[in-house]
């Protein structure tokens, strides 16, 4: 098979299973060619069990006006929020009160789901990061 040439690629952050014509996605798809109704109905298929949750997808468009794409994982900040059960973190820098808590076998998950995608070098260092996180957005890590 032939190496397809590729012409770009579009970052986009989108909710699961919740994609629409709408900005942004339409626009952006729009202006490389690429079939929006197609790429909205793929994705809502391939997330429909991620539903709600913040989903970046990185899409590659081809010169033949196809594409493909690649789903992450859900952003540090969001896995957060969630595992603390709140909305926002801390709206304040350098946080005094606290927005939440997480216990240290949820940032351990958090960083194995993301590890990957991070720069970390080993396990430990992606803990260190996710603690990081969330001491910044106020959330409090314990056990």
């Amino acid at each position: 098979m032939a190496k397809k040439e590729i012409v770009g690629t579009i970052n986009l952050v989108i909710p699961g299973a919740s994609a629409t014509p709408a900005p942004p996605v339409g626009p952006a798809l729009g202006a490389k060619g690429v079939n929006i109704a197609a790429f909205v109905k793929q994705f809502n298929d391939a997330t429909a069990k991620l539903k709600g949750e913040i989903i970046p997808v990185v899409i590659t468009v081809y010169k033949d006006k196809t594409f493909s794409f690649i789903l992450k994982q859900p952003p540090v900040s969001a896995q957060i929020r969630k595992a603390a059960g709140i909305e926002k973190g801390s709206g304040t820098p350098n946080p005094t009160a606290n927005a939440g808590q997480i216990t240290k076998a949820q940032v351990t998950e958090i960083a194995k789901k993301k590890g990957p995608e991070m720069t970390a070098a080993s396990l430990e260092a992606a803990m260190k990061s996710v603690a990081g996180t969330a001491r910044s957005m106020g959330v409090k890590v314990v056990g």
